[in-house]
């Protein structure tokens, strides 16, 4: 298929290179009945996920020049449910922490939470309101480094207490590296994420707000989190979850995007300088 000119959220061949490995790798565990080796390239696949992951188009709103729909859709969803995304994201991970001169896995990590509104049509049994936020939608949980690079995503409905989401994480973390000795959370976490912690031998700080501080303030290390959110925040289909199921993938995605442009130092125009 002729792609023509390249929009913004597509990869370049040198990017496509560093995930090439593990598609390649899932193609070859995954081959055709009938051997046939698929009618549209990987690169097309993905860079149509990419680009619906950043402007929120519907999946029938995908260009012309790019994969039906349909063929998107199916490698979406299947790379969703048996993980594939997020061995991308995590090879990506690494290297970035390896070109940083970091450990593979990081030795602290950052917790919180963003209430995020749901787009008409979801169900209604898989979201909730935040009473302290007063947001109805579902809540995106996150973990991550000093890097900025997300280690654990869970999605809950919004009405879940900061306590699950805290043990949630810990527990995919714990299920990723036992390398991790620290995490910091903010003060609507309790005591039960704490204990919590200690079952994998992560010492769990409940970093305080001074009372004397007005406004925002930026907390040394938590304030790593808020920056990410506000890089995934360019990525549309962020800003309000479409998705019927909760799900990690467009969090694993949309950072996806971000380190193969950090790794080969390249940028995407922003909302505003676009």
């Amino acid at each position: 298929m002729d792609m023509g000119k390249p929009y913004p959220s597509d990869l370049t061949d040198e990017q496509w290179e560093l995930i090439e490995p593990v598609i390649t790798a899932w193609k070859a565990q995954h081959p055709s009945v009938s051997g046939h080796q698929g009618k549209y390239a990987m690169p097309e696949i993905v860079n149509a996920i990419l680009y619906q992951n950043r402007t929120g188009c519907r999946w029938e709103f995908l260009p012309h020049n790019m994969p039906p729909p349909g063929a998107v859709k199916y490698y979406f969803y299947l790379w969703r449910d048996d993980g594939t995304d997020q061995t991308v994201h995590d090879l990506l991970r690494w290297h970035l922490g390896e070109k940083k001169k970091r450990l593979a896995d990081p030795s602290l990590i950052v917790m919180d939470t963003q209430s995020i509104r749901v787009s008409v049509g979801v169900p209604a049994t898989t979201t909730g309101k935040d009473a302290s936020k007063r947001v109805p939608g579902r809540k995106r949980c996150l973990a991550m480094g000093t890097l900025g690079l997300v280690v654990e995503a869970v999605v809950l409905p919004a009405s879940a207490h900061d306590n699950a989401a805290g043990t949630a994480l810990l527990d995919g973390v714990a299920a990723q590296t036992d390398r991790v000795p620290k995490a910091l959370v903010d003060q609507r976490l309790k005591k039960t994420v704490v204990d919590h912690g200690k079952q994998y031998g992560i010492d769990v700080e409940i970093v305080e707000r001074n009372p004397a501080d007005t406004g925002f303030v930026p907390q040394a290390k938590r304030w790593i989190i808020e920056h990410t959110n506000g890089i995934l925040m360019f990525y549309r289909r962020l800003v309000r979850d479409y998705e019927h199921r909760p799900a990690r993938s467009r969090v694993f995605w949309a950072m996806t995007s971000v380190m193969a442009r950090r790794l080969t130092g390249s940028t995407i125009a922003s909302w505003r300088t676009a």
